[in-house]
């Protein structure tokens, strides 16, 4: 029998499906894996802003997980929204019961989702010590903006120097390697900065500023994409470059469609997958 290769989201859920696990769901199936998820958090949220967060309890989140990872393996794991310091253990212990050998072992993406596109703070102050001590180190690769690395140092970070400096500082506090996201720069180009944690300097990605408010769920579609793409089997410089191609397109295509009265949502199907086949 063949099989996809499967992604599993941790995240919260957008009622708007422009984010969250919706957001991943759409993208991992838009680039030819199987999509499993576990509901972290139900947010009360349109493309206008977050009203309300109702969290999951952890127990019910751990029973999502352990039924999915007992049934169907995933080939990477995509952590997103995970809003209290209970959860971190709760994520970290569950995926600890599993085998050293485990397909997505190495292929965990954490996007620390801590604050929305219309500004609002999705995170408790006191997680993100626990999110550093304890998800850092499970994680491949995190995929911080530039306001969550603004809240992980403690620094401003408004300028692309800014972003070298805070990078530096998060790769200090324990992560292999870090996609720090230039979206919210200024000017007509827009560079992200991949450090990969070897010492190196940090890689550029560079993509044209597309003139649309059209970016709710940027993030979430960013680091799932990653997922799936490791997945598929990419390095991670590859996983990332591939992944930063097809977010840049999705808002391109989405660019002049008009979803809700806010940020709209990214095209994810913009182009159904046709660079694999099962």
């Amino acid at each position: 029998m063949k099989r996809y290769p499967s992604v599993m989201t941790v995240a919260g859920f957008d009622p708007s499906g422009g984010a969250g696990i919706q957001a991943d769901i759409k993208t991992v199936s838009a680039l030819g894996c199987y999509a499993t998820s576990a509901l972290t958090a139900l947010p009360v949220q349109n493309t206008r802003g977050v009203r309300s967060i109702h969290p999951i309890p952890a127990g019910v989140v751990a029973d999502q997980m352990r039924a999915i990872l007992d049934d169907i393996p995933p080939d990477a794991i995509k952590i997103g929204m995970v809003h209290g310091a209970e959860l971190v253990d709760t994520i970290v212990g569950v995926l600890g019961e599993y085998p050293a050998d485990a397909p997505w072992r190495g292929r965990v993406v954490f996007d620390p989702v801590m604050v929305a596109t219309s500004g609002h703070r999705l995170i408790e102050p006191e997680t993100v010590g626990a999110i550093v001590e304890r998800l850092f180190p499970l994680a491949a690769i995190i995929t911080p903006n530039m306001d969550e690395a603004a809240v992980l140092t403690g620094m401003p970070v408004a300028t692309l120097d800014d972003m070298r400096a805070a990078g530096g500082k998060i790769l200090a506090l324990g992560c292999r390697a870090l996609l720090l996201k230039g979206g919210h720069l200024g000017g007509p180009r827009l560079t992200s900065l991949l450090f990969d944690g070897a010492g190196g300097g940090a890689t550029e990605l560079h993509s044209d500023r597309v003139a649309t408010s059209n970016t709710h769920g940027s993030g979430c579609t960013l680091s799932s994409a990653i997922a799936s793409f490791l997945a598929r089997g990419e390095s991670l410089s590859a996983a990332v470059a591939r992944a930063h191609d097809y977010v840049s397109a999705a808002i391109a295509a989405g660019s002049d469609v008009a979803v809700g009265h806010g940020n709209g949502p990214l095209n994810h199907f913009h182009s159904p997958e046709r660079m694999f086949k099962i």
